[in-house]
């Protein structure tokens, strides 16, 4: 599967003399109206831009949200090796954004904000979402209209099952960017078992990684989970494989 389980060490923060971007506030345009969002500003020389998506909103997950926060970090901070511009924003009915929760069509919201992306840097993307986020973003790249420009995909904490409401993935079998599927192996949404059927049905490249003793929010595994996604995306750019 790609790979399978990673083995390869991960990254761990160093001391860097460059800064983190600066964080600029900003309104996307939506389908459903204005949508809130930062944008961590990246290094000069940044080769690509991010788009980190949050949790379910009914849940109280925002562009606040703490997975979300570490994970923009890890692609925004110098100090894991990669400086890229990194934008978040709240889905509709979230926050400031306006429109109403849906549960489907947070997936344009998704695509509005890649092209905003797009438009203002015009460099290759990688998208990440978490939880509900990271479904969103399958829906919203793994289908023909995803934007041309997005080279990655990290899916953390993708769900399988919540409240009795289950989770399927057939996008997937079809959708040839390279993927991560970055879990605690004791998620409360997605098994371990789940997660394996998950990833094994998707089309390749993927790469497969579940976290020892981590849950579905990574809970005291922070660190270890910024390491693995950087880590993968460093080893991906290396191989070219999202040049």
């Amino acid at each position: 599967m790609g790979g399978g389980m990673s083995t390869l060490a991960p990254p761990v923060p160093k001391t860097s003399l460059a800064t983190p971007g600066r964080l600029r506030s900003l309104d996307l345009r939506g389908p459903a109206g204005r949508l809130e969002a930062l944008l961590n500003q990246g290094l000069p020389d940044a080769p690509f831009a991010a788009l980190v998506c949050h949790p379910h909103p009914l849940g109280g997950g925002t562009l606040h949200n703490k997975v979300v926060y570490h994970a923009m970090k890890a692609l925004n901070d110098p100090a894991w090796g990669l400086g890229w511009p990194v934008l978040r924003f709240n889905f509709r009915g979230t926050g400031l954004s306006a429109g109403e929760h849906d549960g489907l069509a947070e997936c344009e919201d998704v695509r509005t904000a890649l092209e905003w992306l797009a438009s203002e840097y015009r460099l290759p993307l990688v998208a990440v979402g978490f939880s509900f986020g990271a479904a969103m973003t399958v829906s919203a790249c793994c289908a023909s209209a995803c934007h041309p420009q997005v080279r990655a995909l990290a899916l953390l904490g993708l769900p399988t099952q919540v409240e009795g409401r289950e989770y399927h993935y057939p996008s997937l079998a079809g959708c040839t960017i390279p993927k991560l599927f970055l879990s605690g192996d004791s998620d409360g949404f997605a098994s371990a078992a789940q997660l394996e059927a998950v990833a094994a049905s998707a089309a390749e490249p993927k790469r497969l990684r579940l976290l020892p003793c981590a849950d579905h929010f990574f809970s005291g595994q922070l660190e270890p989970m910024q390491s693995a996604l950087a880590g993968w995306l460093l080893t991906a750019l290396a191989k070219e494989q999202l040049q």
